[in-house]
């Protein structure tokens, strides 16, 4: 509980920008099955040129994963820019057990993503 009395900090905070026709989405909180519904929304009214700014993410579970690929893999097919930055091991484990922060298009700021899809 928050210590100013407001009640519960949410689990998952979504907001965007957009920047160069790229939709930015920031994500700060958890991504688990719990928030997985909420973030799934969001995404699918991201539009299909986006870049995930995870660096506010504190945890992510392998279901959160399967949306970013999902959502990787249709902008694949679609020819469209899509990038995440911010990633942080210790919060996002599961990218790299699974082998995918081998294969998904990390950068570690906006400004690197944008040089290397914009």
């Amino acid at each position: 509980m928050p210590e100013n009395g407001e009640g519960p900090v949410p689990a998952l905070s979504l907001t965007s920008s957009t920047v160069d026709e790229i939709t930015v989405i920031k994500v700060d909180g958890v991504l688990d099955a719990t928030t997985r519904e909420q973030f799934a929304d969001y995404l699918a009214m991201a539009g299909s040129n986006l870049i995930l700014d995870l660096s506010g993410v504190t945890f992510m579970d392998s279901r959160a994963l399967g949306l970013i690929v999902h959502h990787w893999q249709t902008s694949l097919a679609s020819d469209a820019r899509f990038a995440l930055i911010g990633v942080e091991y210790s919060k996002s484990k599961v990218m790299w057990i699974t082998g995918l922060a081998q294969r998904l298009p990390l950068y570690d700021t906006l400004d690197d993503a944008l040089a290397a899809i914009g």
